[in-house]
C-alpha cells in the first residue's frame, strides 16, 4: 500500500459520547463524526477532549472500526496512540496505519516524571521500529499542562535525524505561543508540521508556516475553524479569529472544557445523553449548562446541520 498524504487543516480531538453504563456510545460517535467532517474538520479521535485516556485499548481500536465500517475516510482522521505502555502504543499504532490513518497522534509516556531525553527518545524509537511500517507518520503531542512530560527542540531534532520518514510533526498544546512559535522556526520549513492545540493561534500559526490546528472548540465549532484555515490570507482574517476566540471563551472559560463541549452538542442536537462524562470527571451542573445555553444564544452560536442520533 502507498504511504498515507499528511493532513492539513482543522482537526478535532473528537467527544466520545458514552451510554448509561458508561460504554461508548457507537452510533452517536459515528455520527457525530459525519457531521464534523461534513463542516470541514479532520478527526484526532482519542485525543485529550476525548477522554482516551478513560478508554481501553480495545475501546479505542473497536470505536475506530466502527467510523471504518461506515465509511468514513481513515485518510482524514489522526487517532491517538500514545500510552505509558510503548506495548499498548504500538498496538494501537499498528492498528490505525493498518486502517488507513494519516497519522497517529502521540503523547509522551506522562507517569513519570523528570524523565530525561534519552529515555524518550528510546520510548518514540522503540515505537517506530516495532511498528515497523513505511506508512507510520507521527504527530508528537506536547502537552505539558496535563502530561507535564514535554516534547523538546533537541528531541524532535535527534528524532527526526534517525527516522525522518515516520516523524511526520507535531500538536503544541503548552498554550505558549512563544514555544508555538520557536518549534515553528525551528522545523516548519523543513516539512515537519506544527499544529498550535488551540484555535486560538490559528491565524498566528499559518502566517508562520503552520499546517493547521488541532482544537476541542473543533467538535462544536468546525465549520468557521476550516473557514478560517481556507482564507487566512483574505483581508478579514483577524475579524475570523476574533470571532473564533469569543467561542472558544464561551466554552472555555467558566468550564472544564470536555464537560462544556457535551453539553453543547447535547443542546444543540437536543440530545440529552451527550452530557455525560467517565468518572473521574463529572458533568456540567443544571445552573452551569444553563448558563452555556444563554451565553452561547448572546453571542449568536449555532451548529448548523447538527442532528440527533438515530
Amino acid at each position: 500500500m502507498k504511504s498515507a498524504q499528511k493532513i492539513k487543516g482543522v482537526l478535532a480531538p473528537v467527544c466520545t459520547p458514552f451510554k448509561a453504563d458508561y460504554s461508548p456510545d457507537h452510533n452517536r460517535f459515528v455520527a457525530q463524526c459525519k457531521w464534523m467532517l461534513g463542516q470541514g474538520s479532520g478527526l484526532a479521535v482519542f485525543g485529550t477532549n476525548s477522554e482516551a485516556n478513560s478508554l481501553s485499548v480495545n475501546e479505542r481500536i473497536a470505536l475506530l472500526d466502527s467510523l471504518l465500517q461506515a465509511g468514513l475516510d481513515p485518510a482524514r482522521m489522526m487517532p491517538g496512540t500514545g500510552c505509558c505502555s510503548f506495548t499498548d502504543t504500538v498496538r494501537l499504532t499498528e492498528h490505525a496505519v493498518k486502517a488507513g490513518a494519516a497519522g497517529v497522534l502521540m503523547l509522551p509516556p506522562f507517569y513519570y516524571k523528570g524523565v530525561s531525553e534519552e529515555g524518550l527518545y528510546r520510548h518514540f524509537s522503540e515505537v517506530v521500529q516495532r511498528v515497523g511500517d513505511s506508512r507510520l507518520k507521527i504527530y508528537l503531542y506536547h502537552i505539558p499542562p496535563v502530561a507535564v512530560v514535554g516534547i523538546t527542540p533537541k528531541l524532535v531534532e535527534r528524532l527526526l535525524k534517525a527516522y525522518p520518514q515516520a516523524i511526520a510533526g507535531m500538536k503544541d498544546s503548552s498554550g505558549d505561543w512563544t514555544n508555538t512559535k520557536t518549534f515553528l522556526d525551528a522545523f516548519a520549513k523543513s516539512g515537519f508540521d506544527i499544529f498550535p492545540g488551540s484555535e486560538s493561534f490559528l491565524l498566528a500559526g499559518l502566517r508562520n508556516g503552520g499546517a493547521g490546528c488541532i482544537s476541542a472548540t473543533a467538535n462544536v465549532n468546525p465549520g468557521a475553524i476550516a473557514k478560517l484555515c481556507n482564507e487566512w490570507k483574505n483581508a478579514d482574517a483577524d475579524e475570523q479569529q476574533k470571532r473564533l476566540d469569543v467561542v472558544r471563551d464561551a466554552f472555555g472559560k467558566k468550564y472544564l472544557m470536555i464537560g462544556a463541549l457535551k453539553q453543547g452538542i447535547a443542546i444543540y442536537a437536543n440530545d440529552p445523553a451527550w452530557s455525560k462524562v467517565r468518572p473521574p470527571l463529572v458533568e456540567l451542573t443544571a445552573e452551569q449548562a444553563k448558563s452555556l445555553e444563554a451565553e452561547l444564544k448572546a453571542i449568536g452560536f449555532t451548529m448548523p446541520g447538527l442532528q440527533r442520533a438515530a
